[in-house]
């Protein structure tokens, strides 16, 4: 099975758009398309900024976006309402207790902008290799022996990427994320990647960087050599 040749994003030459059959697709944060989610593929990809993202009816796309959200830990902000739940949760936490649970309900939360899932069974199953690998990471909530939230990501080196979190009971996902934040810095992180914006991360003092100054900070964070887990 070939292995794909990554360009490095700050010289590729991004089209606006990608023709496949008789359409048109937006390609401005796209580096290209196919090939096989493997270990050495997902390896080389995040290393280098680049995430895979399915979209129905096209060859795998892997993306490096023109606009990337990042959350620096001295500027999250945590509304008074998250951190009484913070201070009073009866949820337990842990990390890399049920990788496979945790991206399998990944996989269920309904998004409002999309008609189905970027997380697909091979998704599943790859990021499942890639966990067993020691790259792709899991932070679990619980009430008592129940799974109501958690949320996954992928070490690059020594940055966290966020992909995907589900909640079952209010306030999971986020305290995950509180939780997830509180472990990074005793590691001697000082930020994460969340990859595109969304609005309660927004809301917590996420905020974009171009596509150049993110690699820039990709590239820094890496050189520590931090270990995360």
């Amino acid at each position: 099975m070939p292995s794909i040749i990554f360009p490095d994003p700050r010289n590729h030459d991004f089209a606006e758009w990608a023709m496949f059959g008789e359409f048109y697709y937006p390609a401005k944060d796209i580096v290209g398309f196919g090939g096989e989610l493997t270990l050495e593929n997902l390896t080389k990809a995040y290393q280098k900024g680049i995430f895979p993202w399915h979209i129905d009816g096209l060859p795998l796309p892997w993306f490096c976006p023109e606009r990337r959200a990042i959350l620096e830990f001295e500027k999250l902000h945590v509304p008074k309402s998250l951190k009484k739940a913070w201070r009073n949760t009866k949820f337990t936490f842990s990390i890399d207790k049920d990788f496979g649970s945790v991206i399998s309900n990944c996989a269920k939360v309904k998004r409002s902008h999309e008609s189905g899932t970027w997380i697909t069974d091979d998704f599943i199953h790859a990021y499942i290799d890639f966990h067993k690998a020691g790259n792709a990471h899991s932070v679990e909530v619980w009430m008592e022996d129940k799974l109501v939230g958690g949320l996954y990501g992928i070490d690059a080196d020594g940055v966290f990427c966020g992909e995907s979190m589900f909640f079952k009971q209010s306030n999971a996902s986020k305290l995950a994320l509180l939780y997830l934040i509180e472990h990074l810095k005793t590691r001697g992180s000082t930020w994460l990647d969340i990859q595109v914006m969304t609005p309660h991360l927004e809301v917590l003092g996420a905020h974009e960087l171009d596509r150049i100054e993110f690699l820039d900070k990709l590239k820094s964070e890496q050189e520590k050599n931090l270990r995360l887990f």
